[in-house]
């Protein structure tokens, strides 16, 4: 038997390397269109900000040790361009010119998903970069080096470029960020996101919201323009972060089903539409666990456990993953800033009877030192009292608490329920009321 993954990252190496384990019979080929695989794609910024440091060093397992120490046939350099289902074959061609092809039993798409970069002039120019794979990463870390880039406009205004604003600061470059919205955090409470707001401008950062763009253009040897419909920024360097979408061009071609923002339509299991293919990580979707409904969210974490679903259901298992909550976080210069679940707007959308609350809480017990403000915002449902999801920024404390409520939702905990949650007390790590308790009992009154 023969277990094809097409993609070699998160997903792919995940779902080989664990196949090759409970399958040690079966043969088990990986095709990768770059040479990167098993990597940190996630500490990319931090590795940027820090122009002594290999961004090879990223990288988690080097590709010949799959080959050498666990028997997988992990091809790199070779881009999968067609799926014949009914052949059950995959054929594509190598970066050299060679065509290949290759039959399958079981078969995974793992294509992730790659930067959208806008049908405008000037995207395509020389210094306009966007940060996903390793190898993006490796290019704009020596564009910086070698073309001594000492200003960069960032289009977009999502997790990637609130760290790369970090990033470049921290390598002295002046950075001016620009977005077609008016809001800076779309998705996050109004309270919360003016508290990162001011920190991002506090470090120097020159924000310019609600600017159309109409394309960018070169205006001399390493000088490129950002033009909009009312300014125009001038730089060294584009970064291009409006967001990703998924690879799910092959899986469309091939007849499979594609469900939310065109993505790969799959089951609990991690089937897709043809019960011989699966589709894992970035270009595939996944149930919230709060609606129960598809939705698409790539995150770090579901790759890596959809990978080891698929190799578990290959081996006979019973998979039934239980879905995401969508808790996601990040860091922009000294904010931890994190969410899970349903914000209040998008609880509307989804039928609930949404309720709100914003705190105002401290990191630590009021009289400790170090003590730092802490922002919360929890939405419930009045009809039912449910927790449905919260938002949190500080300077410390944040990230991990942030996964209390995530653990509540996947349990549909109410909110009542997760008021009388036992949390940990001491001085230096909490108030007495924790800020998550807090908020919760705040919520509770309301609802």
């Amino acid at each position: 038997m023969r277990f094809v993954a097409i993609g070699g990252d998160a997903a792919g190496m995940s779902a080989a390397s664990r196949a090759k384990r409970n399958l040690n019979d079966w043969d088990v080929t990986v095709f990768e269109q770059g040479f990167d695989v098993s990597y940190s794609a996630c500490g990319m910024p931090y590795n940027i900000a820090d122009p002594g440091r290999d961004i090879n060093d990223l990288v988690v397992r080097q590709a010949r040790v799959f080959k050498e120490k666990q028997g997988i046939d992990l091809k790199t350099g070779h881009c999968v361009n067609k799926i014949d289902r009914g052949k059950k074959i995959v054929s594509g061609i190598t970066l050299d010119g060679n065509q290949f092809t290759v039959s399958y039993d079981k078969l995974l798409i793992a294509t992730g998903a790659s930067p959208i970069i806008p049908d405008l002039p000037g995207f395509d120019l020389n210094g306009v970069m966007a940060l996903k794979s390793l190898d993006s990463g490796r290019r704009i870390k020596e564009y910086i080096r070698a073309r001594n880039v000492n200003k960069i406009a960032i289009i977009g205004m999502g997790y990637i470029a609130l760290e790369m604003c970090e990033a470049f600061r921290a390598v002295g470059i002046d950075v001016s960020v620009v977005k077609p919205r008016p809001g800076f955090i779309p998705w996050m409470s109004p309270n919360l996101s003016k508290v990162v707001q001011d920190e991002v401008v506090k470090n120097g950062i020159k924000l310019y919201l609600g600017h159309k763009i109409m394309g960018i253009e070169e205006t001399g040897a390493n000088r490129l323009r950002v033009i909009c419909e009312d300014l125009s920024i001038d730089c060294h360097m584009v970064l291009v972060a409006v967001g990703v979408w998924p690879n799910s061009r092959l899986a469309g071609e091939a007849g499979l089903n594609l469900g939310v923002a065109n993505s790969i339509s799959v089951e609990r299991d991690m089937t897709t539409s043809d019960k011989d293919i699966y589709a894992a990580g970035d270009c595939a979707d996944a149930y919230h666990v709060v609606t129960g409904k598809k939705v698409w969210i790539p995150l770090a974490l579901r790759a890596n456990r959809a990978g080891w679903a698929v190799a578990d259901h290959l081996s006979g298992q019973n998979v039934q993953l239980d879905g995401v909550a969508g808790t996601a976080v990040f860091k922009t210069f000294d904010l931890q800033v994190a969410r899970t679940g349903l914000g209040i707007e998008e609880a509307k959308k989804e039928g609930f009877e949404p309720v709100e609350t914003v705190i105002e809480s401290r990191s630590r017990a009021h009289a400790h030192p170090g003590s730092t403000t802490i922002y919360a915002q929890m939405v419930g449902d009045r009809r039912s009292g449910r927790l449905l999801g919260a938002q949190m920024v500080g300077c410390e404390g944040v990230a991990h608490r942030i996964n209390a409520i995530a653990v509540a939702l996947h349990q549909k905990m109410t909110v009542e329920s997760f008021s009388q949650c036992d949390l940990a007390y001491a001085p230096p790590f909490s108030p007495v009321w924790d800020p998550t308790l807090t908020a919760a009992n705040q919520l509770l009154k309301m609802l």
